[in-house]
Protein backbone atom coordinates (compact mmCIF):
# COMPACT_ATOMS: atom_id res chain seq x y z
CA UNK A 1 0.00 0.00 0.00
CA UNK A 2 2.88 2.37 0.81
CA UNK A 3 4.38 1.93 -2.66
CA UNK A 4 0.99 2.49 -4.35
CA UNK A 5 0.35 5.85 -2.72
CA UNK A 6 3.98 7.08 -2.78
CA UNK A 7 4.66 6.29 -6.43
CA UNK A 8 1.15 7.16 -7.57
CA UNK A 9 0.97 10.57 -5.86
CA UNK A 10 4.55 11.46 -6.85
CA UNK A 11 3.78 10.71 -10.50
CA UNK A 12 0.42 12.51 -10.55
CA UNK A 13 1.63 15.66 -8.81
CA UNK A 14 4.96 15.68 -10.67
CA UNK A 15 3.21 15.37 -14.04
CA UNK A 16 0.64 18.03 -13.08
CA UNK A 17 3.17 20.73 -12.17
CA UNK A 18 5.26 19.89 -15.23
CA UNK A 19 2.30 20.86 -17.42
CA UNK A 20 2.36 24.41 -16.02
CA UNK A 21 6.11 24.84 -16.49
CA UNK A 22 7.30 23.90 -12.99
CA UNK A 23 9.91 21.19 -12.37
CA UNK A 24 8.55 17.86 -11.08
CA UNK A 25 10.30 18.25 -7.71
CA UNK A 26 7.72 20.91 -6.78
CA UNK A 27 5.02 18.29 -7.37
CA UNK A 28 6.95 15.76 -5.28
CA UNK A 29 6.89 18.21 -2.35
CA UNK A 30 3.13 18.58 -2.74
CA UNK A 31 2.80 14.79 -2.94
CA UNK A 32 4.62 14.51 0.41
CA UNK A 33 2.05 16.75 2.09
CA UNK A 34 -0.67 14.70 0.36
CA UNK A 35 0.78 11.47 1.77
CA UNK A 36 0.84 13.01 5.22
CA UNK A 37 -2.80 14.10 4.93
CA UNK A 38 -3.92 10.67 3.69
CA UNK A 39 -2.12 8.98 6.54
CA UNK A 40 -3.63 11.20 9.20
CA UNK A 41 -7.13 11.43 7.71
CA UNK A 42 -7.76 7.87 6.57
CA UNK A 43 -4.94 5.84 8.14
CA UNK A 44 -4.25 4.05 4.85
CA UNK A 45 -0.47 4.26 5.16
CA UNK A 46 1.44 1.70 7.22
CA UNK A 47 3.27 2.90 10.31
CA UNK A 48 6.69 2.40 8.72
CA UNK A 49 6.01 4.87 5.85
CA UNK A 50 7.94 7.75 7.40
CA UNK A 51 10.86 5.51 8.33
CA UNK A 52 11.12 4.04 4.84
CA UNK A 53 10.94 7.46 3.18
CA UNK A 54 13.59 8.78 5.54
CA UNK A 55 15.91 5.94 4.59
CA UNK A 56 15.29 6.35 0.84
CA UNK A 57 15.72 10.14 1.12
CA UNK A 58 19.00 9.68 2.96
CA UNK A 59 20.32 7.42 0.20
CA UNK A 60 19.31 10.02 -2.38
CA UNK A 61 21.16 12.81 -0.59
CA UNK A 62 24.28 10.65 -0.17
CA UNK A 63 24.33 9.73 -3.87
CA UNK A 64 23.75 13.33 -4.90
CA UNK A 65 26.58 14.66 -2.73
CA UNK A 66 28.86 11.86 -3.93
CA UNK A 67 28.24 12.76 -7.59
CA UNK A 68 28.75 16.45 -6.78
CA UNK A 69 32.10 15.56 -5.20
CA UNK A 70 33.08 13.68 -8.37
CA UNK A 71 32.89 16.97 -10.28
CA UNK A 72 34.69 19.20 -7.79
CA UNK A 73 38.23 20.30 -7.15
CA UNK A 74 39.38 21.10 -3.61
CA UNK A 75 41.32 24.10 -4.85
CA UNK A 76 38.11 25.92 -5.69
CA UNK A 77 37.07 25.96 -2.01
CA UNK A 78 40.05 28.19 -1.26
CA UNK A 79 39.03 30.86 -3.77
CA UNK A 80 38.16 34.18 -2.17
CA UNK A 81 34.69 34.32 -3.76
CA UNK A 82 33.89 30.86 -2.38
CA UNK A 83 35.42 30.92 1.10
CA UNK A 84 35.03 34.64 1.78
CA UNK A 85 31.65 34.89 0.07
CA UNK A 86 30.24 31.83 1.85
CA UNK A 87 31.37 32.95 5.32
CA UNK A 88 30.28 36.55 4.80
CA UNK A 89 26.81 35.62 3.58
CA UNK A 90 26.31 33.14 6.41
CA UNK A 91 27.35 35.64 9.09
CA UNK A 92 25.18 38.47 7.74
CA UNK A 93 22.16 36.22 7.09
CA UNK A 94 22.30 34.63 10.55
CA UNK A 95 22.66 38.06 12.19
CA UNK A 96 19.75 39.63 10.27
CA UNK A 97 17.40 36.66 10.69
CA UNK A 98 18.22 36.12 14.36
CA UNK A 99 17.76 39.79 15.22
CA UNK A 100 14.46 39.95 13.34
CA UNK A 101 13.05 36.77 14.90
CA UNK A 102 14.01 37.71 18.47
CA UNK A 103 12.75 41.32 18.23
CA UNK A 104 9.54 40.62 16.27
CA UNK A 105 8.39 37.35 17.83
CA UNK A 106 9.94 37.46 21.29
CA UNK A 107 11.70 34.12 20.85
CA UNK A 108 14.40 33.03 23.23
CA UNK A 109 17.69 34.26 21.77
CA UNK A 110 19.18 30.74 21.52
CA UNK A 111 16.14 29.40 19.63
CA UNK A 112 16.12 32.51 17.44
CA UNK A 113 19.82 32.08 16.72
CA UNK A 114 19.44 28.44 15.74
CA UNK A 115 16.45 29.17 13.49
CA UNK A 116 18.39 32.06 11.93
CA UNK A 117 21.34 29.74 11.32
CA UNK A 118 19.09 27.03 9.87
CA UNK A 119 17.57 29.52 7.40
CA UNK A 120 20.95 31.04 6.47
CA UNK A 121 21.91 27.97 4.44
CA UNK A 122 21.01 27.47 0.79
CA UNK A 123 19.78 24.18 -0.63
CA UNK A 124 22.58 21.89 -1.79
CA UNK A 125 20.11 19.35 -3.19
CA UNK A 126 18.08 21.89 -5.21
CA UNK A 127 21.13 23.81 -6.49
CA UNK A 128 23.05 20.67 -7.47
CA UNK A 129 19.96 19.22 -9.12
CA UNK A 130 19.30 22.40 -11.13
CA UNK A 131 22.93 22.92 -12.12
CA UNK A 132 23.29 19.28 -13.13
CA UNK A 133 20.11 19.39 -15.21
CA UNK A 134 21.33 22.55 -16.97
CA UNK A 135 24.87 21.06 -17.33
CA UNK A 136 26.33 23.99 -15.38
CA UNK A 137 28.05 22.24 -12.46
CA UNK A 138 31.43 23.05 -14.00
CA UNK A 139 30.54 26.51 -15.35
CA UNK A 140 32.13 29.37 -13.39
CA UNK A 141 28.96 30.44 -11.59
CA UNK A 142 28.07 26.78 -10.96
CA UNK A 143 31.47 25.99 -9.44
CA UNK A 144 31.27 29.11 -7.28
CA UNK A 145 27.76 28.27 -6.07
CA UNK A 146 28.61 24.65 -5.25
CA UNK A 147 31.78 25.78 -3.43
CA UNK A 148 29.75 28.18 -1.27
CA UNK A 149 27.24 25.42 -0.55
CA UNK A 150 30.03 23.12 0.64
CA UNK A 151 31.29 25.88 2.98
CA UNK A 152 27.73 26.24 4.31
CA UNK A 153 27.35 22.48 4.76
CA UNK A 154 30.57 22.38 6.76
CA UNK A 155 29.22 25.16 8.97
CA UNK A 156 25.99 23.18 9.41
CA UNK A 157 27.98 20.15 10.54
CA UNK A 158 29.85 22.34 13.04
CA UNK A 159 26.55 23.68 14.41
CA UNK A 160 25.26 20.12 14.80
CA UNK A 161 28.37 19.07 16.67
CA UNK A 162 28.07 22.05 19.06
CA UNK A 163 24.31 22.05 19.73
CA UNK A 164 23.36 18.48 18.86
CA UNK A 165 25.03 16.84 21.85
CA UNK A 166 27.24 14.63 19.65
CA UNK A 167 31.01 14.69 19.50
CA UNK A 168 33.28 13.13 16.88
CA UNK A 169 35.10 10.02 17.98
CA UNK A 170 38.84 10.25 18.59
CA UNK A 171 39.12 7.77 15.72
CA UNK A 172 37.89 10.50 13.35
CA UNK A 173 41.53 11.62 13.20
CA UNK A 174 42.28 8.63 10.97
CA UNK A 175 40.35 10.43 8.20
CA UNK A 176 43.36 12.68 7.67
CA UNK A 177 44.98 9.61 6.12
CA UNK A 178 42.19 9.16 3.54
CA UNK A 179 44.29 10.57 0.66
CA UNK A 180 46.60 7.58 1.16
CA UNK A 181 43.70 5.32 0.19
CA UNK A 182 43.16 7.08 -3.12
CA UNK A 183 45.39 4.71 -5.17
CA UNK A 184 43.60 1.67 -3.68
CA UNK A 185 40.14 3.11 -4.42
CA UNK A 186 41.20 4.00 -7.97
CA UNK A 187 42.51 0.46 -8.45
CA UNK A 188 39.18 -0.99 -7.24
CA UNK A 189 37.31 1.27 -9.68
CA UNK A 190 39.50 0.01 -12.53
CA UNK A 191 38.72 -3.58 -11.55
CA UNK A 192 34.96 -2.93 -11.40
CA UNK A 193 34.56 -2.69 -15.15
CA UNK A 194 31.49 -1.05 -16.71
CA UNK A 195 28.57 -3.32 -15.79
CA UNK A 196 26.57 -3.61 -12.55
CA UNK A 197 29.84 -3.75 -10.59
CA UNK A 198 30.38 -0.08 -11.44
CA UNK A 199 27.02 0.78 -9.84
CA UNK A 200 27.89 -1.27 -6.76
CA UNK A 201 31.28 0.43 -6.56
CA UNK A 202 29.57 3.80 -6.53
CA UNK A 203 27.14 2.68 -3.81
CA UNK A 204 30.03 1.26 -1.78
CA UNK A 205 31.89 4.57 -1.90
CA UNK A 206 28.88 6.84 -1.28
CA UNK A 207 26.82 4.82 1.20
CA UNK A 208 29.17 2.37 2.91
CA UNK A 209 32.58 4.04 3.12
CA UNK A 210 31.37 7.63 2.95
CA UNK A 211 27.98 7.41 4.67
CA UNK A 212 28.23 4.69 7.29
CA UNK A 213 31.99 5.04 7.63
CA UNK A 214 31.89 8.70 8.62
CA UNK A 215 28.76 8.23 10.77
CA UNK A 216 30.47 5.51 12.81
CA UNK A 217 33.18 8.04 13.64
CA UNK A 218 30.68 10.62 14.89
CA UNK A 219 30.77 12.68 11.68
CA UNK A 220 28.11 13.52 9.12
CA UNK A 221 27.35 10.84 6.54
CA UNK A 222 26.61 13.63 4.04
CA UNK A 223 30.13 14.98 4.50
CA UNK A 224 31.47 11.45 4.05
CA UNK A 225 29.72 10.98 0.72
CA UNK A 226 31.05 14.31 -0.52
CA UNK A 227 34.61 13.51 0.60
CA UNK A 228 34.55 10.12 -1.15
CA UNK A 229 33.43 11.84 -4.34
CA UNK A 230 36.30 14.29 -4.05
CA UNK A 231 38.77 11.43 -3.62
CA UNK A 232 37.56 9.86 -6.88
CA UNK A 233 37.23 13.11 -8.85
CA UNK A 234 40.70 12.80 -10.39
CA UNK A 235 40.05 9.32 -11.81
CA UNK A 236 39.60 9.17 -15.58
CA UNK A 237 36.34 7.25 -15.12
CA UNK A 238 34.75 9.64 -12.62
CA UNK A 239 32.17 10.62 -15.25
CA UNK A 240 31.32 6.95 -15.90
CA UNK A 241 30.60 6.23 -12.25
CA UNK A 242 28.49 9.39 -12.01
CA UNK A 243 26.41 8.39 -15.03
CA UNK A 244 25.98 4.83 -13.73
CA UNK A 245 24.37 6.16 -10.53
CA UNK A 246 22.13 8.69 -12.28
CA UNK A 247 18.92 6.63 -12.30
CA UNK A 248 19.27 5.46 -8.69
CA UNK A 249 20.03 8.97 -7.50
CA UNK A 250 16.99 10.45 -9.28
CA UNK A 251 14.68 7.78 -7.86
CA UNK A 252 15.93 8.13 -4.28
CA UNK A 253 15.73 11.93 -4.46
CA UNK A 254 12.00 11.61 -5.11
CA UNK A 255 11.90 10.09 -1.63
CA UNK A 256 13.78 13.09 -0.27
CA UNK A 257 11.18 15.56 -1.54
CA UNK A 258 8.34 13.32 -0.35
CA UNK A 259 9.94 13.17 3.09
CA UNK A 260 9.97 16.96 3.43
CA UNK A 261 6.22 17.00 2.89
CA UNK A 262 5.82 14.12 5.37
CA UNK A 263 7.33 16.21 8.19
CA UNK A 264 3.83 17.20 9.31
CA UNK A 265 0.69 19.07 8.33
CA UNK A 266 1.08 22.83 8.82
CA UNK A 267 -1.16 24.95 11.03
CA UNK A 268 -2.14 28.57 10.37
CA UNK A 269 0.79 29.81 12.46
CA UNK A 270 3.14 27.58 10.48
CA UNK A 271 1.83 29.09 7.24
CA UNK A 272 2.26 32.63 8.57
CA UNK A 273 5.83 31.89 9.63
CA UNK A 274 6.67 30.29 6.29
CA UNK A 275 5.13 33.11 4.25
CA UNK A 276 7.06 35.65 6.31
CA UNK A 277 10.31 33.84 5.59
CA UNK A 278 9.43 33.58 1.89
CA UNK A 279 8.90 37.36 1.84
CA UNK A 280 12.53 37.67 3.01
CA UNK A 281 13.85 35.23 0.39
CA UNK A 282 14.62 37.95 -2.24
CA UNK A 283 16.90 39.61 0.33
CA UNK A 284 18.88 36.36 0.50
CA UNK A 285 19.43 36.49 -3.26
CA UNK A 286 20.26 40.23 -3.28
CA UNK A 287 22.83 39.69 -0.54
CA UNK A 288 24.45 36.89 -2.53
CA UNK A 289 24.54 39.10 -5.64
CA UNK A 290 26.16 41.98 -3.75
CA UNK A 291 28.78 39.74 -2.10
CA UNK A 292 29.70 37.92 -5.33
CA UNK A 293 30.00 41.25 -7.15
CA UNK A 294 32.21 42.47 -4.28
CA UNK A 295 34.53 39.53 -4.98
CA UNK A 296 35.00 40.71 -8.59
CA UNK A 297 32.47 38.48 -10.35
CA UNK A 298 30.77 40.12 -13.29
CA UNK A 299 27.09 40.97 -13.04
CA UNK A 300 25.97 37.96 -15.08
CA UNK A 301 27.80 35.32 -13.06
CA UNK A 302 26.99 37.05 -9.77
CA UNK A 303 23.33 37.02 -10.78
CA UNK A 304 23.31 33.38 -11.93
CA UNK A 305 25.14 32.28 -8.79
CA UNK A 306 22.77 34.27 -6.57
CA UNK A 307 19.68 32.81 -8.26
CA UNK A 308 21.07 29.29 -7.79
CA UNK A 309 21.57 29.96 -4.07
CA UNK A 310 18.22 31.66 -3.44
CA UNK A 311 16.39 28.90 -1.59
CA UNK A 312 16.27 27.73 1.99
CA UNK A 313 18.12 24.54 2.71
CA UNK A 314 17.29 20.97 3.58
CA UNK A 315 20.33 21.22 5.87
CA UNK A 316 18.22 23.58 7.95
CA UNK A 317 15.89 20.62 8.52
CA UNK A 318 18.84 18.37 9.31
CA UNK A 319 20.04 20.92 11.88
CA UNK A 320 16.51 21.23 13.33
CA UNK A 321 16.17 17.45 13.57
CA UNK A 322 19.53 17.13 15.30
CA UNK A 323 19.12 19.97 17.82
CA UNK A 324 16.62 19.16 20.60
CA UNK A 325 15.45 22.77 21.22
CA UNK A 326 14.19 22.98 17.60
CA UNK A 327 12.07 19.83 17.67
CA UNK A 328 8.84 21.90 17.63
CA UNK A 329 9.98 23.86 14.58
CA UNK A 330 10.25 21.01 12.10
CA UNK A 331 6.88 21.59 10.38
CA UNK A 332 7.19 25.39 9.84
CA UNK A 333 10.78 24.97 8.68
CA UNK A 334 9.78 22.13 6.31
CA UNK A 335 6.98 24.29 4.89
CA UNK A 336 9.39 27.21 4.47
CA UNK A 337 11.89 25.01 2.61
CA UNK A 338 9.14 23.52 0.42
CA UNK A 339 7.75 26.95 -0.56
CA UNK A 340 11.24 28.27 -1.29
CA UNK A 341 11.82 25.31 -3.63
CA UNK A 342 8.54 26.04 -5.41
CA UNK A 343 9.59 29.68 -5.89
CA UNK A 344 13.24 29.10 -6.72
CA UNK A 345 12.86 26.28 -9.25
CA UNK A 346 10.97 28.25 -11.96
CA UNK A 347 13.16 31.30 -11.30
CA UNK A 348 16.25 29.20 -12.02
CA UNK A 349 14.63 27.86 -15.15
CA UNK A 350 14.42 31.41 -16.52
CA UNK A 351 17.74 32.58 -15.06
CA UNK A 352 19.65 32.86 -18.34
CA UNK A 353 16.88 34.79 -20.04
CA UNK A 354 16.67 37.13 -17.05
CA UNK A 355 20.45 37.56 -16.98
CA UNK A 356 20.51 38.39 -20.67
CA UNK A 357 17.66 40.86 -20.30
CA UNK A 358 18.96 42.75 -17.26
CA UNK A 359 22.74 42.37 -17.65
CA UNK A 360 23.25 45.91 -18.91
CA UNK A 361 21.50 47.37 -15.86
CA UNK A 362 23.30 45.04 -13.46
CA UNK A 363 26.72 45.79 -14.96
CA UNK A 364 26.89 49.07 -13.03
CA UNK A 365 27.57 46.99 -9.90
CA UNK A 366 30.67 45.32 -11.35
CA UNK A 367 34.09 46.01 -9.87
CA UNK A 368 36.77 47.63 -12.03
CA UNK A 369 39.09 44.62 -11.63
CA UNK A 370 37.59 41.33 -12.80
CA UNK A 371 38.11 37.86 -11.40
CA UNK A 372 40.80 36.04 -13.48
CA UNK A 373 38.21 33.54 -14.75
CA UNK A 374 36.10 36.44 -16.04
CA UNK A 375 38.64 37.88 -18.50
CA UNK A 376 37.45 37.25 -22.11
CA UNK A 377 39.72 35.14 -24.37
CA UNK A 378 41.39 36.37 -27.54
CA UNK A 379 39.79 34.81 -30.67
CA UNK A 380 41.20 37.32 -33.16
CA UNK A 381 43.64 34.86 -34.79
CA UNK A 382 41.14 32.04 -35.29
CA UNK A 383 39.50 31.11 -38.61
CA UNK A 384 37.37 28.30 -37.16
CA UNK A 385 35.72 28.19 -33.73
CA UNK A 386 34.37 25.08 -31.98
CA UNK A 387 32.03 26.01 -29.13
CA UNK A 388 31.74 23.12 -26.67
CA UNK A 389 34.67 20.72 -26.41
CA UNK A 390 33.00 17.50 -25.27
CA UNK A 391 33.20 14.34 -27.36
CA UNK A 392 31.31 15.89 -30.29
CA UNK A 393 33.31 19.12 -30.20
CA UNK A 394 36.62 17.29 -29.87
CA UNK A 395 35.84 15.13 -32.92
CA UNK A 396 34.89 18.26 -34.89
CA UNK A 397 38.11 19.97 -33.77
CA UNK A 398 40.29 17.06 -34.87
CA UNK A 399 38.58 16.82 -38.27
CA UNK A 400 38.62 20.55 -38.99
CA UNK A 401 42.22 20.99 -37.86
CA UNK A 402 43.30 18.78 -40.78
CA UNK A 403 42.04 21.45 -43.19
CA UNK A 404 42.13 24.67 -41.15
CA UNK A 405 45.26 25.21 -39.05
CA UNK A 406 43.99 28.36 -37.30
CA UNK A 407 41.33 26.66 -35.19
CA UNK A 408 40.31 27.31 -31.61
CA UNK A 409 38.01 25.51 -29.19
CA UNK A 410 35.96 27.10 -26.42
CA UNK A 411 34.39 25.55 -23.31
CA UNK A 412 32.98 26.77 -19.97
CA UNK A 413 34.44 23.84 -18.01
CA UNK A 414 37.94 24.72 -16.70
CA UNK A 415 38.87 21.07 -16.17
CA UNK A 416 37.85 20.24 -19.73
CA UNK A 417 39.93 23.17 -21.00
CA UNK A 418 42.94 22.05 -18.95
CA UNK A 419 42.72 18.50 -20.39
CA UNK A 420 42.62 19.80 -23.95
CA UNK A 421 45.49 22.21 -23.36
CA UNK A 422 47.51 19.32 -21.93
CA UNK A 423 46.81 17.47 -25.19
CA UNK A 424 48.20 20.54 -27.04
CA UNK A 425 44.84 21.64 -28.45
CA UNK A 426 44.14 25.35 -28.76
CA UNK A 427 41.21 25.60 -26.33
CA UNK A 428 40.20 28.60 -24.20
CA UNK A 429 37.90 29.07 -21.22
CA UNK A 430 34.70 30.99 -22.01
CA UNK A 431 30.93 30.65 -21.67
CA UNK A 432 28.91 30.87 -24.88
CA UNK A 433 25.92 32.21 -22.90
CA UNK A 434 27.89 35.17 -21.56
CA UNK A 435 26.67 38.44 -23.11
CA UNK A 436 29.79 40.27 -21.88
CA UNK A 437 31.97 37.85 -23.87
CA UNK A 438 30.23 38.76 -27.11
CA UNK A 439 30.47 42.48 -26.42
CA UNK A 440 34.24 42.41 -25.99
CA UNK A 441 35.67 39.43 -27.91
CA UNK A 442 37.17 39.94 -31.40
CA UNK A 443 35.78 37.62 -34.08
CA UNK A 444 36.70 39.53 -37.26
CA UNK A 445 38.94 36.67 -38.48
CA UNK A 446 36.35 33.92 -38.03
CA UNK A 447 35.15 32.07 -41.13
CA UNK A 448 33.12 29.18 -39.66
CA UNK A 449 31.64 28.26 -36.26
CA UNK A 450 30.54 24.85 -34.97
CA UNK A 451 28.07 24.74 -32.08
CA UNK A 452 28.87 21.48 -30.29
CA UNK A 453 27.39 22.23 -26.85
CA UNK A 454 24.78 19.83 -25.49
CA UNK A 455 22.67 22.52 -23.84
CA UNK A 456 19.97 23.94 -26.13
CA UNK A 457 19.91 27.36 -24.47
CA UNK A 458 23.68 27.72 -24.95
CA UNK A 459 23.37 26.97 -28.67
CA UNK A 460 20.52 29.46 -29.10
CA UNK A 461 22.34 32.27 -27.29
CA UNK A 462 25.65 31.51 -29.03
CA UNK A 463 24.10 31.59 -32.52
CA UNK A 464 22.10 34.72 -31.76
CA UNK A 465 25.07 36.62 -30.31
CA UNK A 466 27.30 35.70 -33.26
CA UNK A 467 24.75 37.14 -35.69
CA UNK A 468 24.27 40.24 -33.56
CA UNK A 469 28.03 40.83 -33.72
CA UNK A 470 27.80 40.77 -37.52
CA UNK A 471 29.24 37.32 -38.18
CA UNK A 472 28.09 36.27 -41.67
CA UNK A 473 29.94 32.97 -42.06
CA UNK A 474 28.35 29.53 -41.73
CA UNK A 475 27.21 28.38 -38.27
CA UNK A 476 26.90 24.60 -38.07
CA UNK A 477 25.14 23.02 -35.09
CA UNK A 478 24.05 19.64 -33.85
CA UNK A 479 20.77 18.88 -32.08
CA UNK A 480 19.77 16.06 -29.77
CA UNK A 481 16.08 16.23 -30.67
CA UNK A 482 14.25 16.90 -33.93
CA UNK A 483 11.95 19.49 -32.32
CA UNK A 484 14.98 21.71 -31.58
CA UNK A 485 16.21 21.95 -35.19
CA UNK A 486 13.92 24.79 -36.32
CA UNK A 487 14.56 26.73 -33.10
CA UNK A 488 18.35 26.58 -33.49
CA UNK A 489 18.18 27.64 -37.14
CA UNK A 490 15.84 30.51 -36.25
CA UNK A 491 18.50 31.72 -33.80
CA UNK A 492 21.03 31.98 -36.64
CA UNK A 493 22.48 28.56 -37.46
CA UNK A 494 22.78 27.73 -41.17
CA UNK A 495 22.71 23.96 -40.73
CA UNK A 496 21.52 21.84 -37.79
CA UNK A 497 22.18 18.11 -37.84
CA UNK A 498 20.61 15.51 -35.57
CA UNK A 499 23.40 13.87 -33.57
CA UNK A 500 22.13 10.30 -33.67
CA UNK A 501 21.13 10.56 -37.34
CA UNK A 502 24.61 11.75 -38.28
CA UNK A 503 26.12 8.92 -36.21
CA UNK A 504 24.02 6.46 -38.23
CA UNK A 505 25.15 8.02 -41.53
CA UNK A 506 28.77 7.77 -40.39
CA UNK A 507 28.39 4.11 -39.41
CA UNK A 508 26.79 3.34 -42.77
CA UNK A 509 29.70 5.06 -44.52
CA UNK A 510 32.19 2.95 -42.58
CA UNK A 511 30.22 -0.18 -43.50
CA UNK A 512 30.27 0.67 -47.22
CA UNK A 513 34.01 1.39 -47.15
CA UNK A 514 34.62 -1.90 -45.34
CA UNK A 515 32.66 -3.81 -47.99
CA UNK A 516 34.54 -2.10 -50.82
CA UNK A 517 37.90 -2.81 -49.23
CA UNK A 518 37.01 -6.52 -48.82
CA UNK A 519 35.98 -6.96 -52.44
CA UNK A 520 37.13 -4.46 -55.02
CA UNK A 521 34.44 -5.63 -57.45
CA UNK A 522 31.72 -3.93 -55.42
CA UNK A 523 30.77 -0.41 -56.38
CA UNK A 524 28.65 1.10 -53.60
CA UNK A 525 27.57 4.71 -54.00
Amino acid sequence: MFEVFSIGLAFVFGLAVKQIGLPPLVGFLAAGFGLNWLGQRYGVLPGYTGEVLEHVAHLGVLLLLFTVGLKLNLRQLGQSAVLGGGLMHFALSALILTTGLVLLTGLDWQVGLLIGIALSFSSTVLAAKILETKRELTAFHGRTAIGILIIQDLIALLVLSIFGGKEPSIWALVLFGLPLLRPVLHWLLDLSGRDEMLVLMGMLLAVVLGGMGFESLGLSSELGALVMGLLMATHSRAKDISESLWGLKELFLVGFFLQIGMSGLPTLNDWLFALGMIALLPLKGLLFFAILALFHLRARNAFLGAITLTAYSEFGLIVAAGVPVLSDWMVPLALTVALSFALSAPLNRASHRLAERFEERMSRFERATLHPDEIPPDLSSARALIMGMGRTGTAAYEKLSQSIPDIIGMDADPYCVTRHQSAERNVVLADAEDAHLWRSVRIDGLEVVVLAMDDLEAKLIGARKLRERGFTGPIISHALYEENVAEIQAAGADQTHLTMTEAGYSLAGHAIRALNSDDGSRNWN
